[in-house]
């Protein structure tokens, strides 16, 4: 849940804006942490939920059990491929390693053209800031092309957020075969 009770609430406030703009959430299916937060809000705001859980993890019971769909594959290669096609967007709260490391694999993935759906960032009370500003060096520094940073979408409320997502245009065809 992070340190900060304002975590908790802007995952909250997502799954609540989720429902309530008529969305479906797809995620990764437990019922902790910050996932499990915004899958209950979503729920409780009407949202289809569909979670996807590698068998290890469903094994130590950390499956919810009131998702509206529950799936269960063999690894974690295997769920993030499966979020990935079933996702028409993907957000990323404030997280550790594998948050980041899921956000970066689906940005890779639209800049490589293996899929044209937007990455955003909920920036929840400036968590994002100093990665943000970190990203922008390296496209200065010329590592990454500026229409490729340009397509992380990062707002600081869920209903933004959502809406640029909504709204995102990528210019890139997918070119790598999933």
């Amino acid at each position: 849940m992070g340190n900060d009770p304002s975590f908790r609430l802007g995952a909250e406030a997502l799954g609540t804006a989720i429902g309530q703009g008529g969305h479906e959430l797809v995620y990764g299916g437990a019922s902790v942490g910050l996932m499990g937060v915004v899958a209950d809000a979503a729920l409780k705001a009407g949202a289809n939920v569909a979670g996807v859980l590698p068998k290890a993890l469903a094994d130590l019971e950390l499956a919810k059990p009131d998702l509206s769909e529950l799936h269960i594959v063999g690894s974690m290669h295997e769920r993030k491929m499966m979020m990935a096609d079933l996702s028409n967007a993907f957000i990323a709260l404030p997280g550790g390693i594998g948050t980041l490391e899921e956000m970066f694999e689906v940005w890779t993935w639209t800049q490589l053209g293996v899929h044209s759906k937007p990455v955003g960032l909920l920036n929840v009370n400036t968590f994002y800031d100093p990665l943000v500003a970190f990203l922008s060096g390296v496209v200065d520094a010329g590592f990454i092309k500026k229409a490729h940073y340009d397509m992380l979408v990062v707002e600081t409320t869920p209903e933004e957020l959502l809406s640029r997502l909504l709204s995102a245009n990528i210019e890139y065809e997918p070119k790598v075969g999933t």
